[in-house]
């Protein structure tokens, strides 16, 4: 597989670099019309920037990283190039412990490895309210599994909407529910990690 990066200088190809992003509802676009969610407008971008890319919404609304270790296997098809992984949310909302949570990541990213499949590995970061130590070992299993992994690696998929100081401003950025982002949200997540998956691409295209 290859892709085209108009800007860049790489060469185009009939096929483009399948992706699969396995997720939950951030991922699968909750709350609003598809063309808004977070695959469409990561697609839209992506296009834009000449790249020949295809992105395939692996989100399910609910889904922890068990439900996600779950599919994984039928998930990465023998046309899929790539992984992006960013599930850990719902896990939290349950207070599942992080020891749980990280061996069920492991297992997605052995499945990965197996197919022969590069990943972008998207973070998450606890709230306070489960204690210190829970919050130590939820936010460190990411970075430790990209590093163990050697993979791609973005540190939170809110990159795009830190407050700088000004926790009010998300809300603009936001559904009512506080949690999921609404379509104006999801262009500034969007634009914060797709030169993450441009560095996907570039990693999967040098493995073949």
């Amino acid at each position: 597989m290859s892709v085209l990066f108009a800007c860049c200088g790489f060469a185009a190809t009939a096929e483009p670099v399948v992706i699969a992003a396995l997720g939950d509802s951030l991922t699968q676009g909750y709350g609003l019309p598809e063309q808004d969610g977070f695959v469409p407008q990561l697609n839209q971008w992506l296009k834009d920037q000449g790249a020949d890319v295809q992105v395939i919404n692996a989100g399910v609304s609910g889904d922890t990283t068990a439900g996600g270790a779950a599919r994984v296997d039928w998930t990465l098809t023998p046309d899929v190039d790539a992984l992006i992984v960013a599930l850990g949310g719902n896990d939290l909302l349950r207070g599942i412990d992080p020891a749980v949570s990280r061996a069920n990541l492991e297992t997605i990213l052995a499945s990965a490895r197996v197919a022969e499949v590069e990943v972008l590995l998207i973070g998450m970061q606890a709230p306070g309210n489960y204690g210190v130590e829970y919050k130590q070992a939820f936010d460190s299993m990411y970075p430790d599994l990209a590093e163990a992994y050697e993979l791609v690696y973005a540190e939170s998929f809110f990159e795009g909407l830190q407050p700088n100081g000004d926790p009010n401003a998300v809300r603009q950025f936001m559904q009512p529910d506080g949690i999921h982002p609404n379509k104006a949200g999801v262009a500034r997540i969007v634009a914060a990690l797709a030169p993450y998956v441009l560095e996907l691409v570039e990693v999967s295209t040098k493995q073949d």
